[in-house]
């Protein structure tokens, strides 16, 4: 693939985290020569945070492989839709169906380990004097549960500098579903105790795509940052 043709690999990151999750899989990407970006997502609501997403990827010029992790993968369902996306990448990710949130799709499995960890905290609406709720993950549970196959020096670090996502954005139903006209991959990390893995799986085969599986914990891309890249790379090769 020339470097003219060659995509661009736009990583989202998703809840509780911010775009240094993709710290170890970015040099993976460029040492291939390929253009990364990863843009800081709002974590406001899907719809505004899809939006956000989709103006990110018209400025590209040239083909994008979009690859979405945890509620990223909800982001990248939407904004999937613009013209130069060729392809999508979910990691432990969430494959709504249009029409349908997180909300919905989390409530046909059994709760995860997270569920019961999660910290609701009140934060101004601007223009508004009513309050939003922001939700982020217990400090003290967030290693176990978002990061046990991370080093735990920084899993803490990780806890204390989290990346809240609004309450609004798991009752919002997703206006598209790429993966419906876009190829996918799809990877489920087996070991996750922040989406149960059964959800994952559900939404890859509902979606027909292409799957693994890694023993991991939901931020695989730190732990297992080769397999991370090494299905991305599938993906842009797919499309070559």
């Amino acid at each position: 693939m020339s470097q003219t043709t060659a995509p661009t690999i736009v990583l989202v990151h998703g809840a509780f985290a911010d775009a240094s999750s993709y710290a170890r899989v970015i040099p993976e990407l460029l040492a291939d020569g390929l253009k990364v970006v990863a843009p800081a997502v709002p974590n406001r609501s899907l719809i505004g945070d899809a939006a956000y997403i989709a103006s990110v990827v018209r400025r590209i010029d040239g083909p994008v492989v979009l690859v979405g992790h945890s509620y990223g993968g909800a982001v990248i369902t939407v904004a999937g839709v613009e013209d130069n996306v060729k392809a999508l990448v979910y990691l432990a990710g969430y494959a709504l169906e249009e029409g349908e949130s997180l909300g919905e799709l989390q409530g046909r499995f059994p709760d995860s380990d997270l569920a019961a960890a999660l910290v609701f905290t009140p934060f101004p609406l601007e223009g508004s004097t009513e309050t939003g709720s922001d939700v982020s993950v217990d400090v003290a549970r967030f290693p176990a549960i978002f990061a046990a196959d991370v080093e735990h020096d920084l899993a803490e670090v990780l806890a204390v500098s989290q990346r809240p996502l609004a309450a609004q954005a798991f009752g919002e139903a997703a206006p598209a579903a790429a993966w419906k006209s876009k190829p996918s991959w799809g990877l489920v990390s087996s070991a996750d105790h922040t989406i149960n893995p059964d959800v994952e799986r559900f939404g890859y085969e509902r979606a027909g795509m292409t799957t693994i599986e890694v023993e991991s914990s939901h931020l695989v891309m730190l732990a297992h940052p080769k397999r991370v890249a090494d299905l991305i790379r599938e993906a842009v090769q797919a499309i070559g």
